[in-house]
C-alpha cells in the first residue's frame, strides 16, 4: 500500500466528506496550487519546494529560516527556532545552535534540544523508533553533510558533519521541526513506526504559524491560525489549499471566485485576468528551469560541442513571449552582477549558425541527425508551464536539425526518479531530465549537481556528473566560512560550469501569481518561498 494510500485510511475517520467550497470566513484566503496533491503533512513535505511553501513552513519551523519579508533584495539567512549559531573554533565538523525559549508544539510540548535530535534521526538514524524511510530522500539530500545531533543542555545543540561545511545553516532551512511528543503519542496506539508517521500526517505538531485543522487527500488542506505562536502571528483566519494542477482549470477556478490566488496562471488568460481587476503579481526568483543532461551510458550529451550547441540554439526571448513575458532568458544559474557569477568565457545566447557548427564537429547532421529524450512533467511545482514550454523547445531545436521525444511523468515521479539519476531503469533511457532547481544557497544552486559525491541517489547529481577539477573547487568552498572567499570560490565554479555546459539553460522564473484585489498585504520576495503570514482578505 503506498504511503498516501495509508494517509487516506489514517484521515478517513477525522475527515468529513469533501463538498464544493463554501463562501469563505472573513479572513479566509482559498489558494489554487500547481500540484496535484496536497504536499505531505508529516513534517517533510514532497512535491518539490511548494511543498515546502505550503506545508512545511506554514506547519512547522525550521532552525534557519529565509526572511520573506521584503521583495526588494534577495532573501537573507535568518534565526528561526534557533537564535544563533557557530562552528566550533577547533573542530569545523562541528556547530554549536543556540535555540529560541518559550517555544510549544501545536500540542503544547515544549520545543527543546532534545527534539532536535529526535528530528535529525528520523532522518538520519536507521535505529531510532521514529527513522521514517520516507522521510529521508526528501530531507538528507538536501543536506548531506549532517550526520548527527548532539543535546548539550535544553537550549544548546551540537550538530556534528562528515566534513567542513559552509553550507549547513543554510541547508538546514529544509529540516522542519515535528512534535516528538505528539508522535509518541501516536505511536502508542499504531502497529508500527510507518503507521504512526501515516496518523501524524492526518493531525500534524510542529511550531508553525498555522495549524492543520481539516485535510482530505488530494483535495485540499485547512490551516487556522496558531494564536500561540512564538512569533509574528498571521494576519488571516484561515488558509485553504486546493490542488488544481492544470493551468486553465485554475485560472477559471480564480475568475469564478472559487480560489483567491492561483499559482502559476495560464499566460495567455493574463489580459482576461486583469480585465477582471485581479493583480498579477511577479519577481525574479532565484530559480531556473533547465534540461540537467545525463553524462553516463551512450548520452550523447557527454560531449560539450552537443551541450553548448544546445544552449546556442535556443530561442529564449520567443520562449519569453510564449510565456506572457513571465519569465527571464537564463544564459547561467545566476546572473551577470551576482556574486557567483564568475564571468564564464561560454556566452550563452541565441546563434542557430554556431550551434550547426558545433552539431557538425560532433558528427551530427542532416544525413545523422541527434537524436533525444527528455523527461518531463505535465504539471508541478516551480515547472512553470512544462508542456508549452518543452513544445516549443522542440520544435525551436528542430530548426538546426535536433529531434526530441518527451517522456511524460508527473511532478512526484519526476522529482522522484531525479534522485535515482540517469541510469536507473526509472530514467527509461532519456538523455536529459527537467526538473526546475532553486538557486538561493551554494549547495542548491551548484554544489548537489557538479561534485561526484553527490550524484544520485546521494542528491541530486542526476547526470552522474564527475570531474576531479570540480570536485576540488567545491572543497574550496565548502572550506570557505569566510563569505567573500566563499563567494570567490563559488564564482569561480559557477564559472567553470558555464564553459562546460553542465546544463542547457533556458528559463529563469518569475514566479507569476494571480489574486483577488481582496488580497492585501501580500509581498512577492526574491525567492521560491512566501510568507503566508503577511496576506489576509479585506
Amino acid at each position: 500500500m503506498t504511503f498516501r494510500r495509508m494517509l487516506l485510511a489514517a484521515v478517513a475517520a477525522l475527515a468529513p466528506v469533501a463538498l464544493a467550497p463554501a463562501a469563505q470566513a472573513q479572513g479566509t484566503i482559498r489558494i489554487g496550487m500547481t500540484a496535484a496533491d496536497i504536499p505531505l503533512t508529516h513534517g517533510q513535505p514532497d512535491q518539490g519546494f511548494e511543498g515546502n511553501r505550503f506545508t512545511g513552513i506554514p506547519l512547522f519551523d525550521a532552525l534557519t529560516a529565509w526572511d520573506l519579508s521584503r521583495g526588494d533584495r534577495p532573501t537573507p539567512l535568518v534565526a528561526n527556532l534557533a537564535t544563533s549559531w557557530e562552528v566550533d573554533a577547533t573542530d569545523k565538523t562541528r556547530w554549536i545552535f543556540k535555540l529560541r525559549p518559550g517555544v510549544k508544539f501545536h500540542d503544547g510540548s515544549d520545543f527543546t534540544a532534545d527534539a532536535v535530535v529526535w528530528n535529525v534521526r528520523k532522518v538520519l538514524d536507521r535505529e531510532a523508533p521514529q527513522f521514517d524511510p520516507r522521510q529521508v530522500g526528501l530531507t538528507a539530500t538536501r543536506m548531506p553533510a549532517l550526520r548527527r545531533a548532539e543535546k548539550v543542555d535544553d537550549l544548546t545543540v551540537a550538530l556534528i558533519t562528515s566534513e567542513p561545511d559552509s553550507f549547513l545553516p543554510i541547508n538546514l532551512t529544509n529540516l522542519f521541526m515535528a512534535s516528538p511528543t505528539q508522535w509518541e503519542k501516536l505511536r502508542a496506539a499504531a502497529p508500527s513506526a510507518e503507521a504512526a508517521w501515516n496518523a501524524f500526517a492526518a493531525a500534524p505538531s510542529g511550531t508553525g504559524a498555522f495549524r492543520m485543522t481539516r485535510f482530505v487527500p488530494r483535495e485540499r488542506a485547512e490551516y487556522s491560525r496558531n494564536e500561540a505562536y512564538w512569533g509574528e502571528k498571521a494576519k488571516a483566519e484561515k488558509i485553504v489549499l486546493l490542488p488544481i494542477p492544470e493551468a486553465n482549470a485554475r485560472t477559471a477556478a480564480l475568475l469564478s471566485g472559487q480560489v483567491d490566488w492561483i499559482e502559476a496562471p495560464a499566460p495567455d488568460s493574463v489580459p482576461q485576468i486583469r480585465s477582471r481587476g485581479m493583480v498579477i503579481q511577479q519577481n525574479l526568483q532565484p530559480h531556473f528551469w533547465p534540461w540537467q543532461p545525463c553524462f553516463a551510458g551512450e548520452s550523447p550529451l557527454k560531449d560539450v560541442r552537443v551541450r553548448r550547441a544546445l544552449n546556442l540554439a535556443i530561442d529564449r526571448d520567443g520562449l519569453k513571449q510564449l510565456l506572457g513575458g513571465f519569465m527571464e532568458p537564463s544564459i547561467g544559474t545566476v546572473g551577470p552582477g551576482h556574486p557567483w557569477w564568475g564571468n564564464p568565457e561560454f556566452r550563452i545566447r541565441t546563434d542557430k549558425a554556431e550551434a550547426k557548427r558545433l552539431l557538425a564537429e560532433a558528427g551530427y547532421g542532416p544525413g545523422k541527425p541527434l537524436n533525444l529524450k527528455v523527461q518531463i512533467s505535465a504539471s508541478g511545482s516551480g515547472q512553470m508551464q512544462p508542456l508549452p514550454m518543452n513544445e516549443f523547445l522542440q520544435q525551436d531545436l528542430k530548426t538546426i536539425g535536433v529531434n526530441v521525444d518527451f517522456d511524460v511523468v508527473d511532478w512526484n515521479t519526476l522529482f522522484t526518479n531525479w534522485r535515482q539519476g540517469c541510469m536507473a531503469p526509472a530514467a527509461r533511457g532519456v538523455h536529459a531530465i527537467n526538473v526546475s532547481i532553486s538557486t538561493m544557497d551554494p549547495f542548491f544552486a551548484l554544489v548537489r549537481f557538479y561534485d561526484s559525491k553527490m550524484a544520485a541517489p546521494v542528491s541530486n547529481n542526476w547526470g552522474l556528473f564527475s570531474d576531479p577539477r570540480f570536485d576540488a573547487m567545491i572543497r574550496e568552498a565548502r572550506t570557505s566560512f569566510e563569505p567573500a572567499a566563499r563567494d570567490a570560490a563559488l564564482a569561480r565554479l559557477h564559472a567553470a560550469g558555464v564553459d562546460e555546459a553542465l546544463f542547457i539553460w533556458i528559463a529563469h522564473d518569475v514566479s507569476p501569481r494571480a489574486m483577488s484585489p481582496r488580497v492585501k498585504g501580500f509581498v512577492q520576495p526574491q525567492s521560491w518561498f512566501v510568507d503566508l503570514r503577511l496576506p489576509y482578505i479585506q
